[in-house]
C-alpha cells in the first residue's frame, strides 16, 4: 500500500514489493498472483471497511442529522487513511475492468447511501438541491478532498475541520442551520 500510495500503481515493480516485504520476487507469487490482484485487494478492503463503518452508524430519521453523521464519518474514515484515499481514488484507471466494475459497485452503495439522505431531505423540505445525484457526487469530492491538505497536528484540529465542512455542506443543500 505505501509503495503504491508513494510512487502510484504504474511505477512500483513486484520486485519491488517483494524487497519492501522482505522477500524473494518469486515467493511474492506464493501470496499473490499478480499486481493487479494486489491493487484490487487494496480498494475492495478500503471500500468494504467504509461501507462497514457507514452500516455501523445509527439510522437518523432525520435527513439533516442524517448529513451530518454521514459527513463526519466520511471525514475521520478518510482522514485516518491517506494513503488507502489515496490508492482508492487515483489508482481506479490502473484495474481491469472486471476488477473496476466491481470496485464501481462498492462505490455505487456508498454513493446511495448518501443520495437516499439527500432525497428524503428534499422530500420534506429541509433541503433545497436541484439534482440528488450531482449533489452526491459534489459533497464526497468535497469530503474527500480534505485528505489533500488535512494532516493532523496541523493548524486546525480534525473536529474543528469537521465542523467547518458540515457547515459548508449544510449550506450547500439548503438546510437551516441548526
Amino acid at each position: 500500500m505505501r509503495l503504491f500510495a508513494q510512487h502510484g500503481y504504474a511505477a512500483v515493480s513486484m520486485r519491488q514489493i517483494a524487497r519492501d516485504v522482505g522477500v524473494q520476487a518469486g515467493a511474492l507469487y506464493n501470496y499473490t498472483p499478480d499486481k493487479q490482484s494486489l491493487l484490487f485487494d487494496l480498494m475492495q478492503t478500503h471500500m468494504g471497511d467504509l461501507l462497514a463503518a457507514r452500516a455501523e452508524l445509527p439510522m437518523e430519521p432525520d435527513p439533516v442529522a442524517a448529513l451530518k453523521a454521514f459527513a463526519r464519518l466520511h471525514l475521520r474514515f478518510h482522514a485516518e487513511r491517506p494513503d488507502e484515499v489515496f490508492i482508492a481514488y487515483m489508482e481506479l484507471r490502473n484495474l481491469s475492468d472486471d476488477n473496476f466494475t466491481k470496485i464501481e459497485e462498492m462505490r455505487r452503495a456508498y454513493e446511495d447511501q448518501l443520495e437516499a439522505i439527500l432525497r428524503a431531505g428534499i422530500e420534506q423540505g429541509v433541503f433545497r438541491v436541484a439534482d440528488s445525484k450531482i449533489a452526491t457526487m459534489a459533497a464526497i469530492a468535497m469530503l474527500t478532498g480534505v485528505n489533500t491538505w488535512f494532516r493532523q497536528g496541523g493548524r486546525l484540529s480534525l473536529s474543528e475541520v469537521e465542523q467547518i465542512y458540515w457547515e459548508m455542506l449544510r449550506q450547500a443543500v439548503g438546510a437551516q442551520s441548526e
